[in-house]
C-alpha cells in the first residue's frame, strides 16, 4: 500500500503543481479565448488536492485513502489512452498508463487486499465463551426473598 500511496501522492503533487503553474501563467498575462486559466487551475487544485490527501492517507496507513486512489486511477485511464491515440502524445500517455496500471496493481495486490480487509475482520470467539445458540426456554424468574 505504501508504493501505491507514493504513486498517488506524486500524482496529487503534480496536479497541484499544474494548478499553481496555471495561476502563475494567467497572472503573467497569458490569455486563452476558449479556456479560463483560473477556472482550470481551481479544478486541478481541488481534484489534485483530493488525490494528494488520498495518497498521504495511504502513506500513513489510513484505509479511506484507498477509495480515492482507486477512483483517481480509473478516471485517469481514458486520459492516458486519449493522450496515446487521439492527442498523438504517446510520450506522455504511455508512461502515464504504465504508472496507472502499476498503482492499480499495488492497490489490488493480495497483501493490499488483506490489509484493507483487516479492518472488517471479526475476532474469533475466545475458548472460554459458550458459542452455543441461546435456548428457547423462557427466562427463569427469581423468587423474592421474604
Amino acid at each position: 500500500m505504501r508504493r501505491a500511496g507514493a504513486i498517488v501522492t506524486l500524482e496529487g503533487v503534480i496536479a497541484v503543481g499544474a494548478a499553481i503553474w496555471m495561476v502563475i501563467r494567467e497572472l503573467m498575462g497569458h490569455k486563452e479565448d476558449f479556456i479560463s486559466g483560473y477556472g482550470t487551475a481551481a479544478w486541478f487544485a481541488i481534484l489534485g488536492g483530493g488525490v494528494l490527501a488520498g495518497g498521504v492517507a495511504l502513506l500513513t496507513g489510513r484505509r479511506w485513502g484507498r477509495a480515492i486512489a482507486v477512483v483517481a486511477q480509473i478516471l485517469l485511464l481514458p486520459v492516458a489512452f486519449a493522450l496515446m491515440t487521439d492527442s498523438n502524445l504517446p510520450l506522455i500517455g504511455t508512461p502515464l498508463l504504465v504508472i496507472l496500471v502499476a498503482a492499480l496493481v499495488c492497490l489490488f495486490s493480495p497483501s493490499a487486499m488483506k490489509w484493507f480487509a483487516a479492518a472488517y475482520e471479526i475476532d474469533p470467539p475466545a475458548d472460554d465463551v459458550d458459542t452455543a445458540p441461546p435456548s428457547r426456554k423462557s427466562p427463569v424468574k427469581k423468587k423474592k426473598r421474604s
